[in-house]
Parts: structure tokens; C-alpha cells; sequence
């Protein structure tokens, strides 16, 4: 790390440091960059970005133009896709306060609403059986009710209320349900994630 490295983890007038480490992380990710590359475009140090993306440190305006330039893009779009790496958002549940269900049409409720880096789908009832998926990045599956019968790779597992399957990206698997009012959660890490710049 170098000196105009370190005058940047510093907030000299007392304002709100700039918080933009998510935002920079999506964007290199989404232009396949390495921190190593993203150091060679904007002159700044690997360790200094590297502190940056994981909100140790704070760029200054002049150091954020930097990574901007090298991230082809601009800092105000880097500022504005930042609001959404502080997102605090409720969902809520279907059922009634009596506990029965309000929308019973409804199989697939989202958990997590936009586009961020986690996903998460509950699934209530039947599914397609036959349909297989197979995810880029890591899938979790927990049965919150009833039970469910998964085949992943060749081999078969029945998990029951309070099982859970982790699914490494790139495993072909299908499940399907086996018990009435079955309840699936799963959870992935998003196949792509967009910046408000791409």
C-alpha cells in the first residue's frame, strides 16, 4: 500500500466516508476483472482495493474516479449502485394471521425482491418432478415442512422437516415433494448479478 493509499482510509472534514466496496466488487466481477488488473488500469495498490471492496477503507473522491475510470464507469453510478449493497427489506408472509393461506394459487414466493447477490425461493406443494436444474454458483435447500425426495449426481436423498441439501455450482439435480403442503427454501447465490451500469 502506498502513501496516497493510506491519506485515502482517512476522513480529514468529518463527513460520511464513502461506503462503495459492494458496488466495486459487482462491477469487477461483472467485467471478469481481477483486483490485480483493476490495480494496473487506476494506479492504486491491490491491497488498497482489496480494503476497499471488503469496506475497510474508503477511497476519496480522486482515488473513487480512479476505480471508476478502471471499472469503466462513472462514481456516481458506483455511489448510486451502492444504496443497494445497505438494503434492508422485509417479506412478508403469505398466510393470514390465522394462519391460513391468503394466496393459495401461489406455489413460488420470492424471499429476497431485486436483483442482489442472494436469492431466495420458497416452494409450497407440488412440483415438477421432471424438471432438472443445474446452477452456476452454490444452492442450499432446507424443508421447513413436510418431506421431499432429491437426486443430485446420480444419487437419491429424502430429507425431511429440517433437513437441508448443499448443492456446489454446477450439480444437476431435481427434487420433487412427497408429503401434502410440502415447504421448500432455497437459497443460491445468484447465477448473475447486475449493476445499475450494465
Amino acid at each position: 500500500m502506498d502513501a496516497k493509499d493510506l491519506d485515502d482510509r482517512k476522513d480529514p472534514k468529518g463527513k460520511e466516508p464513502l461506503r462503495v466496496g459492494a458496488a466495486v466488487r459487482r462491477r469487477r466481477r461483472a467485467l471478469g476483472l481481477t483486483l490485480a488488473a483493476v490495480a494496473a488500469r487506476s494506479g492504486l495498490s491491490v491491497p488498497f482495493l482489496s480494503q476497499v471492496e471488503n469496506e475497510r477503507a474508503r477511497p476519496s473522491a480522486r482515488s473513487l474516479q480512479r476505480v471508476a475510470d478502471a471499472l469503466e464507469t462513472t462514481p456516481a453510478r458506483l455511489l448510486a449502485a451502492s444504496d443497494t449493497a445497505r438494503t434492508v427489506e422485509l417479506v412478508q408472509d403469505v398466510r393470514g394471521p390465522d394462519g391460513g393461506d391468503r394466496s393459495a394459487e401461489r406455489r413460488v414466493r420470492p424471499l429476497v425482491h431485486g436483483r442482489h447477490q442472494l436469492q431466495a425461493l420458497e416452494f409450497t406443494g407440488d412440483h415438477d418432478p421432471g424438471r432438472e436444474f443445474q446452477h452456476r454458483n452454490d444452492e442450499l435447500m432446507y424443508v421447513a415442512e413436510g418431506s421431499v425426495d432429491v437426486e443430485a449426481e446420480g444419487r437419491a436423498y429424502r430429507l425431511a422437516r429440517g433437513d437441508s441439501l448443499f448443492l456446489s455450482g454446477g450439480v444437476r439435480h431435481r427434487w420433487r415433494a412427497t408429503a401434502p403442503d410440502t415447504r421448500i427454501v432455497v437459497v443460491a447465490v445468484a447465477d448473475h448479478v447486475e449493476t445499475s451500469d450494465s
